[in-house]
């Protein structure tokens, strides 16, 4: 066994060098010179989380993390670092981050993770949510939430400004002043970024060696005398990840979070039909309690439209509507549903409120000034439905047209309150959740296969 120098401390390594002639004002507009690697790395970050979702069962199960998926990986942190070291996470460099996984000599900035022969299939259950707390406070500082800003009507804060972000503008703004990079800034930047991706690598499962709680700062790890590591020293790439085979990746994850996401919708679904359909079959909403000091409330209008086309297409998808009123006190009540112009002739000169929507829990009205009806609801012969009682209850099946609903009280006199409550049969509902789920598995499977392909192709090859 031969003997060397090498950065053997951490296995997650991190290293640049500072750019000697940096130009003075490049930084200000690397944002939007940085714009196509931030579209792509949000594309690579979501395969990678998807990897690692696959790596963490691979380990629970044999305590190994896939070689394929690792070297991703760590390509996709390896990508990140060179953006934020030439962008606004160092200002490090002028010189434009490459389009690729592979580590690239010559470029300043560099990032290693050592492969992890065996891991444990215990610490994969808690280290990246549990052990990890104390770090996720601390780099929680480094990058957003040192300070807050002022707070708006809402309560939230608007500004919050992170440790690095700023570091990383007063030397910017150095540099625009003085044309150098503050070297005590640079080291201080570069530690800090260093015990990120420390805690980075931790909890993206490549490790199980705890990150240490130390800032190694200056753009260099400290060497320290060990044995050499087998295969390929740090910094060398390792073989396998083309564009094709990257690109798979991605498009598989992005099929396999679209899947998820359409199995989650028809799991909602599904409990809706069970929890919410009364002993009718309806799908009902909770009750909201309207009240007001005239004399009607109505709805907005609805609108039904087929332009003669598809005429069963309201009736199949939503099927009957029903109404269910319930008046405080006892009071007896009337709802009805009718033609929207004949209820605003009907209202036209009464006072009443128009329901708007229920905003946080509470009802929105817009209301409107007028004197008492001149007849009592239930002696207007525009109804298509209606009901009355101190609980009415009315059914209707949907037809083409401009409708409003109201609630009065059946004598026509002011201050109305009642739990009200809609529901419909939406007969469509079991057809959606089975299209949901038939897609999703379609979805998964292709994903799965996508994935799969270039995992497979990279193993061979480096067998």
């Amino acid at each position: 066994m031969s003997m060397s120098t090498t950065p053997v401390g951490y296995p997650v390594h991190v290293d640049a060098d500072l750019d000697p002639s940096l130009s003075r004002g490049l930084w200000l507009v690397k944002w939007l010179l940085a714009i196509p690697h931030y579209v792509v790395l949000a594309l690579l970050w979501l395969a990678f989380a998807v990897a690692s979702v696959v790596a963490f069962f691979s380990i629970l199960f044999t305590a190994h993390y896939p070689r394929a998926l690792f070297d991703f990986n760590v390509g996709v942190m390896r990508w990140s670092w060179r953006v934020a070291y030439y962008a606004y996470g160092a200002l490090g460099t002028d010189r434009y981050p490459p389009f690729t996984l592979a580590d690239v000599p010559d470029y300043p900035a560099h990032l290693e993770v050592d492969y992890p022969e065996r891991l444990s299939r215990g610490l994969v259950l808690v280290k990246w949510w549990l052990l990890a707390i104390p770090h996720y406070l601390v780099v929680g500082l480094f990058l957003g939430g040192l300070g807050y800003g002022a707070r708006g009507a809402d309560e939230e804060p608007w500004l919050s400004v992170s440790l690095i972000g700023l570091l990383v503008l007063v030397a910017g703004v150095v540099l625009l002043f003085t044309g150098r990079y503050p070297r005590q800034i640079f080291d201080l930047v570069l530690g800090l970024n260093r015990w990120v991706l420390r805690v980075a690598g931790y909890v993206a499962l490549m490790t199980d060696r705890y990150p240490p709680f130390s800032l190694d700062q200056g753009g260099h790890e400290p060497p320290t005398t060990s044995y050499t590591p087998p295969g390929p020293p740090p910094g060398a790439s390792r073989p396998g990840w083309t564009a094709g085979r990257v690109a798979s990746l991605v498009l598989g994850s992005l099929l396999v979070v679209g899947a998820f996401g359409l199995t989650s919708g028809g799991v909602a679904l599904v409990a809706a039909d069970q929890m919410a359909r009364d002993a009718d079959g309806f799908l009902t909403s909770p009750r909201e309690r309207l009240a007001t000091t005239g004399f009607a409330i109505t709805s907005e209008d609805a609108q039904i439209h087929t332009d003669g086309t598809l005429e069963r297409l309201p009736d199949a998808v939503i099927g009957d509507v029903r109404l269910s009123v319930e008046g405080a006190g006892g009071t007896d009540l009337f709802v009805g549903i009718a033609p929207a112009a004949d209820v605003r002739a009907y209202l036209a000169d009464v006072q009443h409120d128009t329901l708007l929507e229920i905003r946080d829990g509470d009802p929105v009205y817009r209301s409107t000034t007028g004197e008492a009806p001149a007849a009592p609801p239930t002696e207007q012969g525009f109804w298509v439905a209606e009901a009355t009682g101190t609980e009415p209850e009315l059914t209707w099946t949907l037809e083409e047209g401009d409708w409003a609903a109201v609630v009065m009280n059946s004598d026509g006199s002011a201050a109305i309150a009642a739990d009200v409550s809609a529901g419909a049969e939406v007969p469509v509902l079991a057809t959606v959740i089975a299209v949901l789920f038939v897609v999703a598995g379609f979805l998964l499977l292709l994903g799965a296969v996508l994935i799969a392909v270039p995992i497979r192709s990279i193993n061979r090859r480096k067998q």
